[in-house]
């Protein structure tokens, strides 16, 4: 892990991945992207470390979620 792409990333912290994915992809909106997509952009982060595998939905619509709030400032 290269030390300024912050902290490990895993599944459990939405918030954390979704504020690495307002960093890394700041004109993409979370609204347009699809679940497989949105999986696929978390496993590329370069701080993300958890196994793909344990991905199932409900995790990645948390991810959408907390994404889209922070990006529309609620």
């Amino acid at each position: 892990m290269v030390e300024d792409e912050g902290p490990a990333l895993y599944w459990d912290s939405p918030y954390a991945i979704a504020l690495a994915l307002m960093a890394h992809h700041p004109n993409l909106n979370p609204e347009e992207v699809g679940l497989n997509e949105l999986a696929d952009l978390v496993e590329a982060l370069p701080s993300f470390m958890d196994d793909p595998a344990l991905a199932n939905e409900r995790i990645l619509l948390d991810i959408q979620i907390v994404w889209y709030e922070e990006m529309i400032g609620l």
